[in-house]
């Protein structure tokens, strides 16, 4: 079974966000940036693929070099190959339609992402794969099992769980539940070492149109100072979540 990892090369939760030219780019000045944590989740589960029946995983990035420390820590992790394909990843559609051309020519049975990426949190890669390669997509995925050429996916939906059987090829959206946090694996020093003589293959990338376009950043606006209030003057507290708060 060949399984396809989508990695997202994402800024590290704790770090500090700015925006350069007029608010139109990311500062990527002293970021530190991480494999996205929904991709992470799908990696392990491909993981334990690979240890159950023998998978072959390859993790593929749309990305320019700065992105190639992000695949040979999937590699570390225990990926057997990456792939990066030599280009900025301007919007989903034309990631998507990267890691698509890129499906189309490796004949992979699974295709796994994260749910989102943790810095634009579109929510669109996964579904775009699927729709171009015309095969099924499972999104919100906390479970997956595969036997021959079906996988048994479970995913959220609102009030519960739906468990269903899809045909393979597929391809699913993972996020936390597909492996819990302390499933996650850490590189130890002999899969860093092996890391560094699996192949890591630069593609470049397919003529794609960009649909989209990002035009200004705004951060969020500073959160006001904090108001105590005398637990015994309930008339104030309920003035001021009323006047100022307007909550009530």
């Amino acid at each position: 079974m060949k399984v396809l990892v989508c990695i997202s090369h994402v800024p590290d939760t704790t770090s500090k966000i700015n925006f350069t030219n007029n608010n139109t780019e990311f500062d990527k000045s002293g970021i530190t940036f991480i494999i996205n944590p929904y991709d992470e989740f799908g990696l392990t589960r491909a993981i334990w693929l690979q240890e159950k029946q023998g998978a072959h995983i390859t993790v593929i990035n749309v990305g320019t070099s700065e992105t190639e420390p992000t695949l040979r820590k999937a590699l570390a992790i225990g990926a057997n190959d990456a792939i990066r394909i030599d280009a900025e990843p301007t919007d989903a559609w034309f990631v998507a339609s990267q890691i698509a051309a890129q499906a189309k020519e490796g004949g992979y049975d699974l295709i796994i992402g994260g749910r989102e990426s943790i810095d634009y949190n579109g929510s669109q890669v996964p579904g775009m794969v699927a729709a171009m390669l015309g095969v099924p997509f499972v999104n919100a995925c906390v479970g997956l099992e595969v036997d021959g050429g079906k996988a048994t996916v479970i995913r959220e939906i609102d009030g519960g769980k739906e468990k269903s059987i899809i045909s393979l090829p597929a391809v699913i959206a993972g996020q936390k539940g597909l492996v819990e946090e302390s499933d996650l694996r850490i590189p130890n020093m002999r899969g860093i070492m092996q890391a560094r003589t699996k192949p890591l293959k630069v593609v470049a990338p397919v003529e794609s149109e960009r649909k989209t376009k990002a035009v200004l950043f705004e951060k969020p606006a500073p959160k006001a100072s904090v108001k105590l209030v005398d637990p015994d003057n309930i008339e104030e507290l309920v003035r001021l979540l009323h006047e100022e708060a307007k909550v009530i």
